[in-house]
């Protein structure tokens, strides 16, 4: 996952945010990571981050089994074209059964499928450079994203 960390890290304008005990987060967040697209160093107040690694279940989110020790899933907001290129679907007609506690195996986010977000329990060999390949083509959505916005006349990071 350092490497993983390392490429958002690397990506102009990127800012990646962990969590501890003690910042201004809730506790379920600590020992996760954000990555967003923050040119100013601060995080946007109200636009979601385009990836995270989560390092636990979350309530209504434990299928991919993340608190067994070891465990973490990277997530990646894609769009339509991509998310059917990896999944053979719709994001919103997802049909077939997965097991969503597989390593190293791209699939659809098991709760946020539906809105694009994929899922790679525990990258390695075979998804590492794909992981890192979406979040490449994610930050630069975002970066777009942010672009249209502060020439639409609205203030970096509040949307």
């Amino acid at each position: 996952m350092e490497q993983i960390i390392a490429t958002v890290r690397s990506l102009p304008g990127a800012l990646v945010v962990t969590p501890e005990p003690g910042d201004d987060f809730p506790e379920p967040a600590w020992g996760d990571s954000f990555f967003c697209y923050a040119p100013d160093g601060r995080m946007p107040r109200n636009v979601q981050p385009y990836g995270t690694i989560v390092t636990k279940n979350h309530p209504a989110d434990d299928a991919s089994d993340l608190d067994t020790p070891g465990r973490r899933r990277v997530n990646v907001q894609v769009d339509r074209a991509t998310f059917r290129e990896l999944t053979g679907e719709e994001p919103r007609s997802l049909t077939r059964p997965r097991d969503y506690a597989a390593v190293d195996t791209v699939m659809p986010h098991p709760v946020y499928g539906a809105l694009g977000w994929i899922s790679v329990v525990n990258p390695d060999e075979r998804t590492t450079d794909t992981v890192e390949q979406l979040l490449r083509g994610a930050h630069e959505a975002a970066r777009t994203r942010f672009a249209r916005r502060y020439e639409e006349g609205r203030a970096p990071g509040n949307g």
